[in-house]
């Protein structure tokens, strides 16, 4: 088989994951599209180590090895990915990206611009109740 067919769809696959990661809102389709990607970069690790061990007959098929080491890195990834995602659905209730960040950012958020306004507005009723006492 000649090289350029895995070649080109490890290409499909990964601008399909990177379509994915870049346009999709939920969670659980982002993680699904890094998986596409991590499997298109398995795909070109097997081809072109298969491609060169054809030239060189003593090869230690590390382009398998490494997918292997990939393949269990992104179990892992997936796994710890899903759990994360899953504590934050149960905590907020939706697994929309754009909806956590927005709820991030919001005025309960002791860092945002909603704390200085509240901490003024705190220092105006301590004043008021000093001058009235």
């Amino acid at each position: 088989m000649h090289l350029a067919y895995p070649a080109v769809l490890s290409t499909l696959l990964f601008c399909t994951g990177l379509y994915g990661v870049l346009a999709r809102r939920n969670a659980i389709l982002v993680l699904m599209s890094v998986e596409l990607m991590l499997n298109a970069v398995n795909l070109n690790l097997v081809a072109f180590d298969v491609w060169l061990s054809k030239a060189a007959r003593d090869t230690l098929h590390s382009g398998q090895a490494l997918t292997l080491f990939t393949i269990t890195i992104a179990a892992a990834e997936i796994g710890i990915g899903l759990a994360i995602v899953l504590a934050v659905y149960r905590n907020r209730g939706t697994s929309d990206i754009d909806r956590l960040r927005d709820a991030a950012e919001g005025p309960d958020d002791d860092s945002g611009p909603g704390h200085d306004s509240d901490a003024a507005a705190a220092a105006q009723a301590a004043e008021k109740t000093e001058a009235t006492a």
